[in-house]
């Protein structure tokens, strides 16, 4: 453990500005070596230039996912929530061949996901170097952010379910992997304020989760 944490304050701290990503300039950090981004996917935009469309109601997200067709939106559809949390995606818009990631960027994979946390110490204690330092909520008069020695910025964004509700804002932080792990699910990671795991699981790709990306 102190190897590791040598090395994230040595390396992994270095962050840049990168390019900029569905108009909003984002930036990168090093963790081991991979290359993520640190802020959620903002964009509107598939890589070719088509639009994603926007599911505001209900009816709209669950239709999207019924019809295992791609969608976004903001959290409680408020655009105020975009600037720090980024949008939510189904898993048809991550899938898309179109291209969800912007150039030169991927969505990680389920492999390349266990690998992030693997570097940080394994599952169990990776969520708290990866969850930041703000914005996640309290538990039994305890603070539930994290340290952020990664850099990776984890926040709690929560997350759209398959018939258009939201929950867990402030609470979870959930990101899409690109791997599918059956005809209507695939694989995924999340972070909880009340512990410092990473978990992984699957669930429906109907759902709203968030997106970050990696570099190609």
């Amino acid at each position: 453990m102190k190897k590791i944490s040598l090395i994230l304050s040595a390396v992994v701290m270095t962050a840049m500005m990168l390019s900029s990503c569905g108009g909003v300039a984002s930036k990168e950090v090093t963790i081991g070596k991979q290359v993520w981004m640190t802020q959620n996917l903002n964009v509107d935009k598939f890589r070719n230039g088509d639009p994603i469309p926007e599911a505001k109601t209900d009816e709209e997200w669950s239709k999207a996912g019924e019809n295992g067709e791609p969608a976004w939106c903001y959290y409680n559809n408020n655009p105020d929530n975009g600037d720090r949390y980024g949008k939510l995606y189904n898993w048809y818009a991550v899938n898309d061949p179109r291209g969800l990631a912007p150039e030169g960027w991927k969505i990680p994979s389920d492999e390349e996901w266990s690998r992030l946390a693997d570097f940080l110490g394994g599952e169990s204690v990776a969520g708290t170097k990866m969850k930041s330092t703000d914005f996640w909520a309290d538990y039994g008069g305890k603070s539930g952010n994290g340290t952020n020695e990664s850099g990776f910025s984890g926040l709690p964004g929560g997350y759209r379910n398959g018939f258009g509700s939201f929950d867990y804002f402030g609470e979870g932080g959930f990101w899409w992997s690109s791997t599918e792990d059956a005809t209507n699910f695939a694989w995924y990671r999340y972070l909880y304020y009340n512990d410092g795991d990473v978990n992984r699981t699957n669930f429906n790709k109907k759902f709203g989760f968030s997106v970050r990306c990696l570099r190609d």
